[in-house]
């Protein structure tokens, strides 16, 4: 998949965070018209005349925060490319035992992407990993990995820790991990 491709998905996650997913998925087809389907060389270069564009037109959700996210998405992005060969490649060969460092660095270094977006993000682009929604979090609490949401460094470590052990116990993927935990809450 290319990095166009990761980059509507990232987009559209962010769009989704706290709207209505129904409406941000009826207008996609407008956002990758608006966007020149996401060429991450293009967005990235996106100028001021374009971004007032974007503003005013009706084919998007037009919050100019999500909307200069892609553009800086699509800068972090290149700056994967430089080092990794791609986007793309960075996010697949990123180890699933270091998938928190991987949120981290989304979150640092990409924009509107903490809190469990990237994690959704990455999920719809089909990368394996967990999200760490109320019930996984109720789940990991109540295994005694962590005793509340996890915000810290050392909480992150405890949970990636934990979904690393079970994946080497079980031999399944973060992805399931996560849904089982999910599934278990409640």
């Amino acid at each position: 998949m290319g990095d166009d491709r990761w980059l509507s998905i990232f987009a559209q996650a962010i769009f989704s965070a706290g709207f209505n997913w129904k409406v941000v998925r009826n207008k996609w087809p407008g956002f990758e018209d608006a966007f020149d389907g996401f060429d991450v060389g293009r967005v990235a270069m996106m100028n001021d005349e374009w971004f007032d564009r974007l503003l005013s037109d009706t084919r998007v959700i037009r919050n100019g925060a999500k909307l200069r996210s892609v553009q800086e998405n699509a800068v972090f992005f290149q700056e994967l490319a430089e080092a990794h060969g791609s986007a793309a490649k960075a996010f697949a060969n990123w180890p699933n035992t270091e998938y928190a460092s991987l949120l981290e660095t989304m979150k640092k270094r990409g924009s509107r992407l903490g809190g469990t977006t990237a994690q959704y993000a990455l999920r719809f682009a089909g990368r394996d990993g967990y999200i760490l929604s109320n019930d996984v979090v109720a789940r990991l609490v109540a295994e005694a990995v962590i005793d509340k949401a996890p915000t810290s460094r050392k909480a992150l470590g405890q949970v990636q820790d934990a979904f690393n052990a079970w994946s080497e116990q079980s031999g399944r993927g973060l992805t399931e991990i996560s849904r089982v935990l999910a599934m278990s809450a409640g």
